[in-house]
């Protein structure tokens, strides 16, 4: 079963930049996938980005493409997600989630969940 604790969250102006952590302990050779989702308000869980441990796969949500980096470091066992040029919209809390397929955007397809970090982007 694979730990996730995420950090970094916040409060940050509209255009500012914040970077999300993902530390992942109990980790598997199973655990191939890493995601990044976030969840507003009366709205439901959104994918956002996701990537492999080897990094030879990325994919990212159409409202976030080349604003957002989704990145491992495997020394560290973390995955991040560094967020820049941020909107109003892009309030939520950002969760980070494990699973055993690449490429999932779905969230039932991943299998291991952090408790979530909330981002607060004020205009």
């Amino acid at each position: 079963q694979v730990q996730l604790v995420e950090s970094g969250g916040g409060l940050v102006q509209a255009g500012g930049s914040l970077r999300l952590s993902c530390a992942a302990s109990g980790r598997t050779s199973s655990n191939y996938a890493m995601g990044w989702f976030r969840q507003a308000p009366g709205k439901e869980r959104e994918f956002i980005a996701t990537t492999t441990w080897s990094g030879g796969y990325t994919d990212y949500a159409t409202s976030v493409k080349g604003r957002f980096t989704i990145s491992t470091d495997n020394a560290k066992n973390a995955v991040y997600l560094q967020m820049n040029s941020l909107k109003p919209e892009d309030t939520a809390v950002y969760y980070c989630a494990a699973g055993r397929w690449v490429g999932q955007v779905i969230p039932d397809r991943y299998d291991n969940w952090g408790q979530g970090t909330q981002v607060t982007v004020s205009s």
